[in-house]
């Protein structure tokens, strides 16, 4: 039985995680800052929007000062991963870890460090961070769940059930690399044209009207990423297109996080999601010269800063 929580990453995503479990577990939080540690465990963690929850957590920036948990979520940023997972290593044998991240790849890090069993995971969940202490909760879509090499799928099951208790939209996938793809696809698609654009993912992304339309793009983006998964003999989970044209019509604006990090000048995570779709399109000797693109230019962007 899952009694015991870790979020690993105090971000959005981690933060929603943290206060919805908190509501029927022991929540403990590892953060990249220690002033973010002390400010949680001052004032613990609010949750407005979709949820109005204010959760107490136990936080700690030193893995060694965190209490044993059953269950350990991985929601930092690409670009915090190696380090997160490093300070993991040797520590919580009991513990299941679940990867949260964009792209492909995460689950391998965390193995490097250590022989848990490992949970994947693909969330939809998205938010607004006001503070360190207090998300807003905007868009309360699904997170799915699905097994990583031999980690028995009961125990995926309970992982699932463990969130849906806490009245986050789950579900448990026997295979979520169907679902992985879909995601995959749609965020180096989306997040790439953001970041370069400067638009928020909004009803531009769907616009299909005239030729200087930059739906266009988009929907030209999403086939070269099917063509990849057809290659990988992956069988989409839904449709990356519609996944696009249906988050345009909810009405507001979506700031992707890979945006953000551009107008910020911050390392962005376009490695592990539109890097990882380029790589696996060479291995299956797909042609994809847009996301390629895509790809180069937001390194360059990196580069302009770095």
């Amino acid at each position: 039985m899952i009694e015991r929580v870790c979020i690993i990453g105090g971000g959005v995503i981690g933060s929603l995680f943290a206060g919805h479990l908190a509501q029927v577990a022991d929540v403990s939080v590892l953060t990249r800052r220690r002033e973010h540690a002390d400010a949680l465990n001052a004032e613990g963690l609010r949750v407005t929007g979709r949820s109005d929850l204010h959760a107490a957590v136990t936080a700690s920036h030193d893995p060694s000062q965190l209490p044993p948990f059953d269950l350990g979520i991985v929601a930092t940023k690409a670009t915090g991963l190696e380090q997160a997972a490093a300070a993991l290593e040797g520590r919580f044998p009991g513990a299941t870890m679940m990867t949260t991240l964009n792209g492909l790849g995460a689950e391998e890090v965390v193995r490097a460090h250590g022989g848990w069993p490992i949970i994947s995971a693909v969330t939809f969940m998205s938010g607004t961070r006001h503070s360190d202490t207090h998300v807003e909760y905007i868009l309360d879509t699904e997170t799915w769940l699905g097994p990583y090499e031999d980690t028995p799928f009961e125990r995926v099951q309970e992982a699932a059930a463990l969130i849906a208790r806490a009245g986050l939209e789950v579900e448990a996938l026997p295979d979520l690399r169907p679902a992985q793809w879909s995601k995959l696809i749609f965020n180096a698609t989306v997040n790439s044209v953001a970041a370069l654009t400067g638009l928020p993912h909004d009803r531009h992304f769907a616009a299909e009207e005239h030729a200087a339309d930059l739906g266009h793009l988009v929907h030209d983006l999403v086939d070269e990423g099917k063509a990849v998964a057809a290659a990988a003999g992956i069988e989409l989970h839904d449709d990356p297109w519609q996944m696009n044209v249906l988050a345009t019509r909810r009405g507001s604006a979506h700031y992707p996080s890979m945006l953000e990090d551009v107008e910020a000048h911050r390392p962005t995570e376009i490695d592990l999601i539109t890097g990882a779709l380029v790589r696996e399109a060479q291995r299956h000797g797909v042609d994809v010269p847009l996301h390629t693109a895509l790809y180069r230019l937001v390194k360059a962007k990196e580069d302009s800063w770095s």
